[in-house]
């Protein structure tokens, strides 16, 4: 297969440039430059591009046959380069069925830009632009060289395509490789299902499961019809939990595009109003499956809903699937927002994925208990079980409620949630259902019956668990909850952590900004502000290790505790590198001075947070954590960069790579 790829690739590679001999270049580029700040210009590679025809962005995903349009600068002369080529136009996004990967491009116009600084009289640029340029019948390999003078302003002087030189060039970094988290996307897909089967057994659903079907069997004669309206049903569910989540994200992207959709996202998963009005929403549920109340839609609205559903047809069924899941309501609701909540901290499409993933598994053992009547007789009774589940859950949801308020607490530092009060809530809670699950505790139930032997081997699960905890207060990694936990740099007292951390300062150069608010995990000693860190790594003349994170970033304390913490690693990062840890949501405010307007949407980022967000979509063109990147010190990339991946021997050789190239320059 691999060699039938690389044939095809040639060969498209050379039926490209015949095609280029026989026609005009479908692609005019515009050069110009313009000053942006006191000894700063900015050159602007506009592409003019022909109904029909499209070019390439730089970054392609891995699996393109296209080439990815790409800038080099042969000879710089009274000026240094600031950051990368940047790309200005809004790229299209689409799947291309032959190479089986997402294909980037721009359609009638491409503008790109890149910033200089002048350090001499006579600053000017000159270099050469490569690109692949198709249409819907043919491809063209086209390159434009220029020349340009940035003190005037005005336009290139735009030379005819060539034969490359051999004259040294100082060639763009490598094309990033923006791939999708598939590991991560498909963890929170395979909760929601598992959250959606568990849906079924709380107390406001297993009831409805014979009377909902016994629906379909009792109004309908024929055994066909009885089947498409059962179907009809399902999908009515499915229906009524994604459309509405799906319609408010379509909204917000429509009106304000792919970064207003990003920043509701991202203040969902960091603002501290969300997370402790989710925290106070949790525990509420929580007393009520703990028997403190019971929380109701109000009954007219769900009286309503059921005897619309007595019309028959179609409506009826749709009016059956709103009464189940206004029912439900009560014990799905916690259950439904823990999935969007969490599934807002990847891609803006993850929230109506993950509520269709939900809404499946939770619809299809109505569709085909309802399709296979005779499967009822086989399902367990109600009884004092349901009250365990409810009870149950209710302990759950005391647990997973103080993620939120942890989130908030770390992002604002707080300082009311550390690990060790953390830990010391979680032991006390999962103790409790220990000993409700093995009898000790009655809650809930009329009479204390001694436990089933399900329960009893939940019980002793739940105190094995309890147990795992306990040496979590004085330190140990406990990496099986590492994404649940706060971090373990806010523990007080930590056993497991290095006793002398001198041997370590030698890695730093001056005293880290915010290192009053921040800590890097496993006493790693680094910096927490790009530039500080960028010219500690030109005074120590070490490559620069750029950690993306963020406090309520699940996968990134996953990486840490079961990555980070491998001794090859730990003896990489710490002798090899320059660390710096970028906090994307960190929401501490930074004196006006260090405000920064951004080039990716022109507003003023004022946090640590929002600054280091807008630099990682501006130069890396991706707002997904982690992300770790690999720069020399010139900030230019050493590596394509990596995401989350729990692999070790691959995050090794990542770091391998960035050191040996390093090392070569």
């Amino acid at each position: 297969m691999n060699i039938l790829k690389r044939t095809f690739t040639t060969l498209f590679a050379f039926c490209s440039i015949a095609v280029s001999a026989q026609i005009q270049n479908p692609v005019k580029w515009d050069i110009s430059s313009q000053k942006t700040g006191e000894n700063e210009y900015q050159i602007n590679f506009k592409a003019k591009i022909d109904a029909g025809w499209h070019i390439f962005a730089q970054y392609l995903p891995k699996g393109n046959y296209s080439l990815p349009t790409s800038f080099s600068f042969e000879q710089l002369t009274d000026v240094e380069r600031v950051d990368t080529v940047r790309e200005l136009s809004k790229v299209t996004e689409e799947k291309d069925e032959i190479a089986g990967a997402v294909v980037r491009y721009f359609c009638n116009e491409a503008v790109f830009a890149q910033t200089f600084k002048v350090t001499g009289p006579a600053p000017t640029v000159s270099g050469k632009i490569e690109y692949q340029t198709c249409s819907d019948e043919m491809c063209v390999m086209g390159d434009q060289e220029f020349s340009l003078s940035l003190l005037d302003g005005g336009q290139s002087s735009v030379h005819a395509p060539a034969e490359p030189s051999n004259d040294a060039k100082i060639i763009e970094s490598e094309p990033v490789v923006h791939t999708a988290n598939s590991n991560s996307i498909w963890k929170v897909i395979l909760e929601a299902i598992l959250w959606g089967f568990a849906a079924l057994l709380t107390p406001c659903v297993f009831p409805m499961v014979p009377m909902t079907v016994s629906f379909f069997l009792k109004n309908e004669q024929n055994k066909g019809r009885s089947r498409s309206m059962a179907s009809a049903f399902g999908l009515a569910i499915v229906a009524l939990y994604t459309i509405p989540i799906a319609i408010i994200i379509l909204a917000t992207y429509l009106i304000g595009g792919q970064s207003v959709t990003a920043d509701i996202f991202n203040w969902l998963s960091t603002h501290w109003l969300p997370n402790v009005l989710f925290f106070i929403i949790f525990m509420v549920f929580a007393a009520s499956f703990l028997g403190a109340f019971e929380i109701v839609l109000p009954s007219s609205l769900i009286n309503k809903a059921d005897s619309n559903s007595n019309r028959g047809g179609l409506v009826g069924v749709l009016f059956m699937a709103l009464t189940l899941v206004l029912v439900s309501f009560s014990c799905t609701g916690p259950i439904v927002g823990t999935i969007l909540v969490k599934s807002t901290q990847g891609d803006i499409w993850e929230p109506i994925i993950t509520m269709l993933a939900f809404s499946a598994a939770f619809a299809l053992p109505f569709t085909l208990l309802a399709f296979f009547p005779s499967w009822l007789t086989k399902l367990p009774k109600s009884g004092s079980w349901l009250n365990t589940v409810k009870v149950t859950l209710g302990f759950i949801e005391i647990a997973l409620g103080l993620k939120f308020l942890s989130v908030a607490d770390q992002t604002y530092h707080w300082g009311i949630l550390d690990r060790e009060v953390y830990l010391a809530i979680w032991i006390a809670v999962f103790a409790l259902l220990s000993l409700f699950l093995l009898g000790k505790l009655q809650i809930g139930e009329t009479k204390n019956d001694p436990p089933k032997v399900f329960r009893l081997l939940l019980g002793l699960l739940t105190t094995a668990f309890t147990i795992y905890l306990i040496p979590g207060m004085w330190g140990a990694p406990l990496k099986a909850l590492s994404g649940y936990l706060p971090p373990q740099t806010t523990i007080d007292f930590d056993l497991s952590a290095p006793q002398n951390t001198d041997d370590y300062d030698d890695n730093l150069c001056s005293t880290p900004k915010y290192a009053d608010l921040l800590r890097l995990p496993h006493g790693l000693q680094g910096y927490f502000d790009y530039e500080q860190a960028l010219e500690c790594a030109k005074e120590q003349n070490k490559p620069l290790f750029i950690d993306f994170t963020g406090h309520g970033c699940v996968n990134c304390r996953e990486m840490e505790a079961r990555v980070w913490a491998d001794a090859e690693v730990l003896d990489r990062l710490r002798n090899g590198y320059i660390v710096v840890a970028l906090y994307v949501d960190d929401k501490t405010e930074l004196p006006e001075s260090e405000w920064v307007t951004s080039d990716y949407d022109g507003k003023v980022k004022k946090s640590i947070g929002k600054v280091n967000a807008d630099f990682q979509i501006s130069r890396f063109k991706i707002n997904a954590q982690p992300y770790y990147c690999l720069l020399d010190t010139d900030g230019n990339l050493l590596a394509d960069p990596m995401g989350y991946n729990l692999n070790v021997n691959e995050f090794v050789d990542f770091l391998d790579k960035g050191l040996s190239k390093f090392n070569k320059e």
